[in-house]
């Protein structure tokens, strides 16, 4: 994905420094052209030595290191790349190029590049929250350069809050991304469900399915890096938010109804992965039912049918379902085609092995509105993302 992509790593003076050779480091595995820029300050923290070996190229520290062959380097560096990240990206380095300052090699080859620049910024967060702060990535932003934004926990400073770098898988697809897929969704909207949703009985029972998200998640960093907007109304899952999407959460089956209504008509693509329960306890219990000498009748009634909603408003928007079933797999995905005005449905048989909930494989058909019948091999979730937006670039 990232093969002979130049990528230039400039380095500032954040102790986040110490994730930084993971990720030049994965990088490489990919194939790219890794050349580090570091700050003076950023060498207090981690050394220039470990980053040449890592990335198997020279290290710029210095204003006015002798380059090992006559070129301006930075003009040269930032004629070559491809992208240039930032990481950790400190107040201080944002505030520079915002200003337009440039006394550094770093801040020189920023201002010099006509490549995409990615700032990952990581600091205290009382800095972060900052309004100046704010206001310059703002400022930048409108200029056209991107923020990979920060995590939420602990901080090496003992504070509690947003500022923490992003988890290095996050910064290297967000990478893969930008330069790694065909931006054949560029100026659409996808709007993308995924996950269970959670029906509660009491304030510690509740009805729900085994769905990790998994399915979901993979579409809507595809959708992401094929240079869509995305939207993803995800129910209770643990996968971390993929960078670059804007995520909705949501626990109930209404909830998810309501989230999909006030979003669907900003929407181009609708890809509804989620798995969302058919029923809810009819009355919920405001405190926890004791169990007791006999046995327990629930009553159950109907949630809102979200994809019958979405078929009746589909308009000119692309909609797809998904069906996990356990028998008469075509035969119920086709009639529900149907029955919901889809364009196509992802079906899977949640009883083969390598399929269905929690796995990272799947097995799937897809079952178009005119009868047609595709079958997938076991992939990935992450090649399947890709088949299934294949096909809608083709419907588009």
């Amino acid at each position: 994905m990232l093969t002979d992509k130049c990528i230039i790593v400039g380095v500032t003076g954040g102790i986040a420094a110490y994730k930084v050779p993971d990720l030049i480091s994965k990088l490489v595995k990919a194939k790219a052209e890794v050349h580090v820029i570091m700050t003076e300050s950023a060498t207090k923290f981690i050394t220039p030595l470990s980053l040449q070996t890592i990335s198997r190229n020279p290290v710029i520290s210095g204003m006015f290191d002798t380059p090992g062959e006559w070129e301006v380097q930075h003009v040269s560096l930032a004629d070559r790349a491809d992208l240039l990240l930032v990481v950790p990206a400190t107040a201080n380095i944002i505030g520079k190029v915002c200003a337009g300052i440039a006394d550094d090699m770093l801040s020189t080859t920023i201002m010099a590049t006509r490549a995409p620049v990615v700032f990952a910024p990581a600091m205290n967060v009382n800095m972060y929250e900052n309004p100046l702060v704010q206001a310059n990535i703002a400022k930048l932003k409108s200029h056209g350069y991107r923020f990979i934004e920060p995590a939420t926990g602990l901080l090496a400073c003992g504070y509690e809050g947003k500022g923490r770098l992003p988890e290095v898988n996050t910064i290297f697809e967000a990478i893969c991304g930008l330069l790694g897929a065909a931006k054949d969704l560029a100026g659409k909207t996808v709007l993308v469900t995924a996950g269970p949703t959670r029906e509660y009985i009491d304030p510690v029972r509740f009805l729900t399915n085994g769905s990790s998200g998994k399915m979901g998640y993979a579409i809507a960093k595809a959708a992401r890096d094929r240079g869509a907007r995305v939207i993803l109304v995800s129910g209770p899952v643990n996968i971390p938010v993929p960078a670059g999407v804007a995520h909705v959460p949501v626990i109930s089956a209404r909830e998810m109804f309501d989230a999909v209504v006030k979003h669907y008509t900003e929407a181009d693509i609708i890809i509804k992965t989620a798995a969302v329960a058919d029923y809810q306890p009819k009355e919920k219990l405001e405190s926890k039912l004791k169990k007791g000498p006999g046995d327990w009748n629930l009553e159950l009634e109907r949630t809102p049918d979200i994809l019958q909603y979405l078929g009746e408003k589909k308009g000119n928007r692309i909609l797809v379902g998904f069906a996990a079933e356990t028998d008469n797999l075509v035969q119920n995905a086709s009639v529900k085609v149907q029955a919901k005005n889809l364009d196509f449905i992802v079906a899977n048989d949640i009883t083969q092995p390598g399929a269905g909930f929690g796995t990272d494989t799947n097995v799937v058909k897809i079952i178009y509105r005119d009868g047609r019948v595709e079958e997938l091999d076991k992939l990935d979730k992450k090649e399947i993302a890709h088949h299934i937006l294949d096909r809608v670039v083709n419907l588009l």
